[in-house]
């Protein structure tokens, strides 16, 4: 794994020598290319003026930002300049704040961080620190000539930089047309709550796959052994949407539902014999 980014954590007079690493997988996506539909010629996109439909080749672009509709102020590479960020290499650490203060809202992407040489003991001793006080150092830090706000979190023997979204980023549900003032009866609440507590269970992320993406490479494999000939229809699908009418009759048939899985998955549990 090579790293993106050297640089170092900064906090009061401590410097600790790091390097930054992808924590996710982007390559996951299955990748399609546009074909011409006759011979499977590749298709490529053409910049094309709106004012004319003519092609525009790369050296006639600028980049332009509409101030007001239909009119544009071109900025050049000079512009750019005067607002670009020097990078320091460094993750400046601002404060430290509970992590339950945060809205998980403004987590955005995980980024690992490991010692380099001469700051595996400050390295170590910053993750204890955080990880006894249920602390998170929030930071700045230039990542690709632009500055980000982000958190520093510990997560078993790595620390984790997170980058944050800046509060005017986030949308506001405000502006959402969401029920402020519909009544819950008490029978409804406790069989909702009975049923969240019957689905509870510890956090494991191995249950949970992309049915999608298996599926879908399952259907190109498919395919390929076809030699590209169109596959058989599949089976239409029975299911009908259900309008919910009795809110109550509705979440006892959840709860009968769940209790039934809940069983199935403890009959199904292999079951540790006695040593003789």
């Amino acid at each position: 794994m090579g790293a993106i980014w050297k640089g170092s954590i900064s906090f009061g007079l401590v410097n600790i020598p790091v390097a930054l690493y992808s924590a996710t997988r982007s390559g996951n996506d299955i990748k399609f290319n546009l074909l011409r539909k006759s011979d499977l010629s590749p298709v490529h996109y053409v910049r094309v003026a709106e004012a004319d439909g003519k092609e525009v080749p790369w050296e006639n672009i600028v980049k332009g930002y509409e101030h007001q509709k239909g009119d544009y102020v071109v900025m050049t590479d000079d512009d750019f300049e005067r607002v670009q960020l020097k990078s320091n290499q460094m993750i400046d650490i601002r404060e430290f704040v509970d992590l339950d203060e945060i809205d998980p809202m403004f987590f955005d992407q995980p980024y690992f961080l490991a010692p380099e040489k001469g700051g595996e003991k400050a390295y170590v001793l910053l993750r204890d620190a955080l990880a006894n006080s249920k602390k998170v150092g929030i930071a700045k830090v230039i990542l690709r000539k632009r500055e980000h706000l982000a958190a520093l979190k510990p997560l078993g023997h790595a620390l984790v930089l997170e980058l944050m979204h800046f509060e005017d980023e986030l949308a506001d549900p405000e502006k959402l047309d969401i029920p402020t003032k519909v009544e819950t009866g008490k029978k409804e609440l406790a069989m909702a709550a009975t049923l969240i507590d019957g689905m509870t269970d510890k956090w494991d992320p191995e249950k949970y796959h992309d049915q999608y993406r298996e599926v879908l490479l399952k259907v190109i494999e498919e395919k390929v052994a076809a030699g590209g000939k169109e596959l058989p229809k599949p089976k239409a699908s029975n299911s009908k949407p259900t309008k919910v009418i009795d809110l109550v009759s509705v979440l006892q048939e959840s709860l009968n539902q769940a209790q039934a899985a809940k069983k199935h998955s403890a009959k199904a549990a292999p079951r540790h014999r006695k040593a003789a």
